[in-house]
C-alpha cells in the first residue's frame, strides 16, 4: 500500500518536472527530477536496466526531509525518471530515508536497504538524529517497507559506537546466496569506521566485524562506503568528513577517499596498502559503484560539495546532478577512472588540429560549445619549455572557467572564479600532475553546468560545477611560452 506521503511526492514531482525547460538541464548528466538531489543510492542492475535512486527533496531546491528519487538507464547516458521510490512515512524513517543500496533477490524482487532517521535533538546538537537500517522490497517501481523494520539498530553496533552516526548501508549477495553489507559508523574514539554484517536472507542481519577503522587518519566520520574487488585488489571507497590536506590530497574537507588493499574473508577484515583521493576537483561526493552486465565496474557520484551546495543559479528550480558514470581499473597501484565508453556513441561533428603552436592566446575554428568532449595533447614547442598552459571554456567576454598547468610546479588547477558566481565560495583546486614521455594528456567532458577533467588517461580526475549563462560557448587556449597543442573535439548529442 502506497502511503499518502509518497502519493503526494509523486504527484508533485510529475508536475514540477514539466516546469523545468529542457534547455535548463544538463544534457547527459542526471539531474534531479524536481527540487533537491544529493547522494546516489541503490546504483544497481535490475530487469535489464540500470537503476539509480538518489537522496531527494522534491518540494524545493534545498536539502530537507529526505525521500528517494528514482531514474533508469540502459546506456548510462540517457536517463528516464520513474516515480519517487521512498518517502518518510513510517516510524523508523519519519524524519528521512537516508542513503543505501539495492540488490536483486532470488525471487526476482528488488531489495532496498536504507537508513531511517528520527530526530533526537540535544542542546549541543539540535540537528541530531538516531539512525537505523531499514528494508523495502519491490518490483522496480513500487516498494513495500518491511514490517520488521528497523532490521539493524543501536543493539547491533560495537560497544561505544554512536547510534547517531550509523548509516549508508552498501549490500551485496555472495556466491553462496547469502548477503553482506557494510555500514558507516562513528566509533567510541569519535572516528569513522566501516562495519561488516551478514544475513542469510537479506532481512535478518548480524554484526560480523569492523571491516576497517579510521583511527584518526582521514578526517572524522566516514560516509557512504562501497567495497568491491577490482583487478586482483580490494577497493574501499568512502567519503570522510572534516579531512585535513595531505600534500595535494584531500583538500575538500568533506571529500573522497579510495583505499586499495586486501580482504581477509574469514576474519572480515580489510587491510589497506595505498590511499588516494578519488577526485581532485571541487564537486564530488558519496560515490557508488555497480558491476555492469559486461563485467565493468562503474562508478557514479554526487557532483557537488557540501561547502558549496547552494552555488546554483537562482532562476533554476532544481539543484543537484550526478557525475558522468566512470569505468574503474587499477593500474600502477592507483585507481584509474574513464568516462563510460557509451559516451563515445554520442560524439559527432569531429574537429581536430595537430601540433598547433600556442603562444599567447589561440582560438581555433570549430572548437567551441557547452556539450563537448575535448581531448588535448600538450607538449613544449622547443627545448626551453613553457611556464603555463591553460584552456578556457564556457567563455565569453565576461565569463570563463579554466584548467591550467604549470610544468615547473607539476600542478594542474581548475578555477571557476570567473564563471559568474557572486559568492566567495570554493573556486579552485590543484592536483599534482606530471607529463608522460613529455606529453600531458587531458580529456575534458563539458556539459551545460559542469566539467570533468581526466588526466593522463584516467590517472587523476578533477570535477567542478558552474552555472555560467549557457550562451557562453567559446573555448580558447593560452600559453606563457611556446606550446605544441593537438586537439580533438566532438559535440555530444544524446
Amino acid at each position: 500500500m502506497i502511503s499518502q506521503t509518497l502519493i503526494e511526492a509523486r504527484r508533485y514531482e510529475e508536475i514540477a518536472e514539466k516546469l523545468v525547460p529542457a534547455n535548463e538541464r544538463p544534457i547527459f548528466h542526471l539531474s534531479t527530477r524536481a527540487g533537491w538531489m544529493n547522494d546516489p543510492n541503490g546504483f544497481s542492475r535490475y530487469r535489464g536496466e540500470y537503476h539509480l535512486f538518489y537522496q531527494y527533496y522534491p518540494y524545493e531546491p534545498h536539502w530537507n526531509t529526505m525521500h528517494w528519487g528514482h531514474a533508469v538507464t540502459k546506456d548510462f547516458i540517457r536517463w528516464s525518471y520513474l516515480p519517487a521510490a521512498l518517502a518518510p512515512d513510517t516510524p523508523p524513517d519519519q524524519d528521512g530515508c537516508f542513503s543505501g543500496n539495492a540488490v536483486t533477490m532470488p525471487d526476482g524482487k528488488q531489495l532496498l536497504m536504507y537508513t531511517g532517521v528520527v530526530k533526537a535533538p540535544s542542546p549541543e546538537d539540535p540537528g541530531r538524529t538516531t539512525q537505523t537500517q531499514c528494508i523495502a522490497i519491490g518490483d522496480g517501481i513500487d516498494y513495500v517497507k518491511y514490517e520488521g523494520n528497523p532490521v539493524l539498530t543501536e543493539h547491533d553496533i560495537p560497544q561505544g559506537a554512536s547510534r547517531y552516526d550509523f548509516r549508508d548501508p552498501k549490500l551485496w549477495r555472495e556466491d553462496d546466496g547469502t548477503y553482506r553489507c557494510i555500514i558507516s559508523s562513528r566509533a567510541a574514539d569519535k572516528n569513522g569506521q566501516v562495519l561488516l554484517y551478514d544475513s542469510p536472507d537479506g532481512l535478518h542481519w548480524k554484526f560480523r566485524s569492523v571491516l576497517v577503522a579510521n583511527d584518526g587518519r582521514f578526517g572524522t566520520m566516514w560516509e557512504c562506503p562501497d567495497f568491491f574487488e577490482l583487478d586482483g585488489k580490494w577497493v574501499l571507497l568512502t567519503s570522510p568528513m572534516d579531512m585535513l590536506p595531505k600534500g595535494f590530497e584531500y583538500h575538500n574537507g568533506n571529500g573522497s577517499l579510495c583505499l586499495i588493499g586486501s580482504y581477509d574473508r574469514s576474519a572480515g577484515r580489510f587491510t589497506e596498502e595505498k590511499d588516494q583521493a578519488i577526485d581532485y576537483g571541487i564537486d564530488f561526493y558519496a560515490a557508488q559503484t555497480l558491476l555492469s552486465e559486461d563485467g565493468r565496474r562503474i562508478m557514479i557520484a554526487w557532483m557537488q560539495n557540501w561547502d558549496t551546495c547552494d552555488l546554483h543559479m537562482q532562476k533554476l528550480s532544481w539543484c543537484g546532478q550526478m557525475t558522468l558514470p566512470r569505468e574503474l581499473s587499477i593500474r600502477n597501484g592507483r585507481l584509474y577512472q574513464w568516462p563510460v565508453r557509451e559516451l563515445e556513441a554520442a560524439r559527432t561533428d569531429e574537429v581536430s588540429f595537430e601540433n598547433i603552436l600556442v603562444e599567447g592566446r589561440k582560438k581555433l575554428d570549430g572548437i567551441e560549445g557547452r556539450q563537448v568532449d575535448l581531448e588535448l595533447e600538450i607538449r613544449p614547442a622547443d627545448g626551453a619549455g613553457y611556464r603555463r598552459f591553460s584552456v578556457r571554456f564556457a567563455e565569453n567576454e565576461i565569463y570563463h572557467t579554466k584548467v591550467s598547468y604549470r610544468p615547473m610546479e607539476d600542478t594542474l588547477k581548475i578555477d571557476r572564479k570567473f564563471s559568474g558566481s557572486r559568492r566567495a565560495v570554493i573556486h579552485q583546486r590543484r592536483a599534482k600532475v606530471r607529463p608522460v614521455d613529455g606529453v600531458l594528456y587531458l580529456r575534458l567532458v563539458i556539459d551545460r553546468y559542469s566539467v570533468e577533467v581526466f588526466v593522463n588517461h584516467g590517472e587523476k580526475v578533477m570535477t567542478a560545477t558552474y552555472y555560467t549563462d549557457t550562451d557562453a560557448e567559446d573555448i580558447s587556449f593560452h600559453a606563457d611560452g611556446r606550446v605544441l597543442l593537438t586537439v580533438r573535439k566532438w559535440a555530444l548529442r544524446v
